[in-house]
């Protein structure tokens, strides 16, 4: 892996940190009761859907870890409270940051190997599954955009290129 690519690892993750942060100051300003509000969608409402992420954050930073992670679903039955959620994700996003910030290119290139929540095995390198928990999270921040827009509440932009416009190369 070139540094280039471990560059753009380190990036996407503080990008995944700083779009988390920026979906939950939204969420957190609503009026009340909008957060829980059950919507058609996936997971109901937009914690629950936050819950989702972090859930399979935690599943990957097990399987990244070596450890089993108890968790017989994608997501957890009760919807935590929005307070304890953002702990819990930022919390995460650090985790996740500080590894990839003191893996080599090898240890990215190492090969994980795990059994999928719904069953199967699956194997991904330790760079795949990084990109593959950003990915995750950018797509599920859409449906609580889409949730927000339900409110009506219209959220701030958390694009890439706004991160990095306003706050990435700024801080480099």
């Amino acid at each position: 892996m070139s540094a280039t690519a471990i560059d753009t690892l380190k990036m996407l993750v503080r990008y995944k940190a700083w779009a988390n942060a920026l979906t939950f100051d939204t969420v957190m300003s609503l009026p009340a009761g909008e957060a829980l509000r059950q919507r058609p969608t996936r997971f109901g409402n937009m914690v629950h859907t936050l819950n989702h992420v972090y859930v399979v954050d935690d599943i990957f930073r097990h399987h990244l870890q070596g450890r089993k992670h108890g968790y017989l679903a994608r997501n957890t039955e009760q919807t935590p409270a929005l307070d304890d959620l953002r702990c819990a994700v930022e919390e995460m996003d650090r985790w996740y940051i500080e590894q990839v910030d003191n893996w080599s290119p090898e240890a990215l290139a190492q090969v994980v190997h795990f059994e999928f929540v719904g069953g199967g095995e699956g194997r991904m390198t330790r760079q795949e599954i990084v990109l593959h928990v950003v990915n995750h999270a950018t797509y599920h921040r859409g449906f609580v955009g889409d949730m927000l827009y339900q409110v009506p509440f219209a959220s701030p932009a958390n694009d890439l290129p706004v991160f990095l416009r306003d706050h990435y190369r700024q801080a480099r």
